[in-house]
């Protein structure tokens, strides 16, 4: 199991090399990791969208859904929705 300081070391460590990856992706990223840890860093992230886009200062549902389909995309989370409203999506970081 990683921890959160190891997470961000290697994400910071990859993003380096990609174009693809701004500022909005690494606050989102960071987020998730923040609220990883409240959950006790154990196993996929369980959260609404709300509590991520909360956490990541992010007003716009669009918005949010687009940087976490790219992050899972570039392979630094894999995301399973849950599209029901009373269960949470997981969100699985690089890693873990």
């Amino acid at each position: 199991m990683q921890n959160a300081a190891a997470l961000l070391k290697r994400f910071f460590s990859d993003i380096e090399k990609d174009p693809r990856i701004g500022i909005k992706h690494i606050g989102l990223y960071t987020a998730l990791i923040l609220l990883w840890e409240n959950q006790g860093s154990n196993g996929p992230l369980a959260a609404y969208s709300s509590q991520v886009m909360l956490a990541a200062k992010i007003s716009s549902s669009a918005t949010f859904v687009k940087l976490l389909h790219e992050l899972a995309e570039y392979n630094y989370i894999r995301y399973e929705p849950s599209y029901y409203k009373f269960k949470q999506s997981r969100i699985f970081l690089t890693g873990i």
